[in-house]
């Protein structure tokens, strides 16, 4: 074989094309790893998320402290200001250890920096560079928020409950399925532990057999906020003093009901609370009152969403996952009286109509409530009825359960019952410390295999390494919306009135035996709010 002789001309060619492969090689810093440039713990800014928060007072400082350690607070938005830059110096306090927690430093840094809108639609519309939402507002403007984020391509966390009403929590489920490059989470932190983990693989291992029968409990609204509250500001005249009931009393409930709302008063709306903005969507011109803002708007018809609103997702998110559970096919409720406010008698109406007399409408939620939902079979698992206690109420104890031991009386704060044929299983709020009874199957549930897999960070950290290609999101608004949707049912079946059962069409989104209940799955929005 003829060997190739190489020209000078060729050899020095060569020769600068390897020197410049050399020098590029040197000089290209894409090659060297980012966080081996910036040492330890670095990242990027390219790989910083640069979110924005609706609603920062109250829990919405909580999640915007959970990624600000990672994440770049660009912009927030809420209608007081004041509240929210109080939550989030607040955070600097010192833990039990006497340690800062440096997230909260670090978003401490980053909130004197973010730009202030006291309307989220401007924000939305003006901050188009931002990734992703943080949601949360008072519930009743969770939706409009969220989805009004999702239309930008925006991934968004939203608190619990996911929605005000049923037909809201429909529209956010079918957003988020429409649009699979969204990362979306419900803020159901309990959905993310290591506890709520291990129940789903426990149930599904068979421990304690199928299970037909399920009890959830929470001791709100009892010592966090009001309920069974009149609308401050009553409009009818009271009685003259003395003057008595049919049961020869001057104070029956209404006269205490009216005392009670005109002792409240009427409150100026404060400087730089946006009173309009907090209405949002709802089409009443609910004068402002502090009894509503902040946090006791969860108690009020118009805001929140009551005990079941606030701690369903933490405690109905467990046998519904766990059991495969979907939608009802009845709810019934009970509860003690509804907060309420009298609607003045029409003076022009015809005699003896509804109108020509004083009614009554329900404004905030009972003191206790409880609600019946059954469920359809599914495969191989039998129909489960599960029930629900709020106000301090609790269920019955299980014969399974000891009398003896740590659970010779269950925890005030809430809890679940897993009722199976052979065993039953217990855990506190947020899915923590699962346990079983009797013994022997708690020594046998502990040698089942760990399958799900576990999150090692936050709740709202799993979101953000799920928007980043680095996780799955925990509790995505696919499953969320579900959820939420069984929980406001039952808020429906409560307000549709005591002593009747509702039959559930989930296809048609409807109460089958009860049109008229049908109302209560949606709101009526203000004009302009509308999803």
């Amino acid at each position: 074989m003829r060997k190739h002789s190489i020209s000078r001309r060729e050899f020095v060619a060569d020769a600068g094309k390897a020197t410049l492969g050399a020098v590029a090689a040197v000089n290209a810093p894409m090659i060297v790893p980012r966080h081996v440039l910036g040492g330890v713990g670095y990242q990027a800014p390219s790989d910083t998320i640069k979110f924005a928060v609706v609603g920062l007072g109250g829990q919405g400082s909580v999640n915007a402290t959970a990624l600000a350690g990672t994440e770049h607070l660009v912009a927030f938005a809420d209608v007081d200001r004041a509240f929210a830059a109080k939550n989030v110096e607040e955070k600097l306090k010192p833990r039990r250890d006497g340690t800062v927690n440096p997230d909260a430093v670090k978003l401490n840094e980053q909130f004197p920096k973010a730009t202030y809108y006291a309307d989220f639609r401007e924000l939305l519309h003006k901050e188009r560079g931002i990734d992703a939402v943080v949601i949360a507002t008072p519930d009743h403007v969770h939706a409009v928020a969220a989805k009004a984020a999702m239309d930008l391509g925006k991934h968004v966390y939203v608190q619990k409950p996911l929605t005000w009403s049923v037909y809201e929590a429909r529209v956010l489920g079918k957003t988020a399925a429409n649009n699979k490059k969204l990362v979306t989470q419900m803020g159901n932190q309990g959905h993310s532990t290591d506890g709520a983990r291990l129940i789903n693989e426990w149930i599904a291992a068979g421990v304690i057999g199928p299970v037909h029968e399920v009890h959830v409990w929470t001791n709100r609204p009892a010592g966090y906020w009001p309920q069974f509250v009149p609308r401050p500001g009553a409009t009818v005249a009271m009685p003259a003093p003395g003057t008595l009931n049919g049961f020869n009393s001057a104070w029956g409930q209404n006269i205490v009901n009216g005392t009670l709302a005109r002792a409240m008063g009427e409150v100026p709306v404060p400087d730089g609370m946006h009173w309009d903005l907090y209405l949002g969507p709802v089409k009443e011109d609910i004068p402002y009152h502090p009894i509503y803002h902040p946090f006791n708007w969860r108690g009020w018809v118009d805001f929140g969403m009551g005990a079941i609103g606030d701690m369903g997702a933490h405690l109905i998110d467990h046998p519904f996952w766990a059991l495969g559970l979907t939608h009802p096919i009845s709810i019934e409720a009970t509860s003690a009286p509804f907060g309420t406010m009298t609607i003045p008698a029409d003076p022009t109406a015809a005699a003896g109509s509804p109108a020509s007399r004083n009614r009554s409408r329900a404004v905030s939620y009972p003191l206790a409530s409880t609600v019946h939902y059954k469920f359809a079979a599914r495969g191989n698992q039998p129909a489960v009825k599960l029930f629900w206690y709020d106000g301090g109420l609790y269920p019955p104890r299980p014969d399974m359960l000891p009398d003896a031991g740590p659970d010779a009386v269950l925890k005030s704060e809430g809890g679940v019952i897993f009722i199976g044929e052979k065993g039953i299983l217990l855990n506190d709020t947020y899915g923590a410390n699962p346990r079983i009874y009797p013994d022997s199957l708690q020594q046998e549930a502990l040698l089942v295999p760990k399958t799900i897999p576990r999150i090692e960070t936050s709740h709202e950290q799993n979101w953000a390494r799920a928007i980043k290609g680095q996780a799955t999101a925990s509790s995505p608004l696919e499953y969320a919306a579900q959820l939420t949707e069984t929980m406001l049912l039952g808020m429906a079946a409560l307000r549709a009135g005591q002593g009747r059962r509702l039959y559930y069409d989930a296809e048609r989104m409807a109460f089958t035996n009860a049109p008229d209940a049908n109302q209560l799955l949606t709101r009526d929005f203000r004009a302009g709010w509308a999803i």
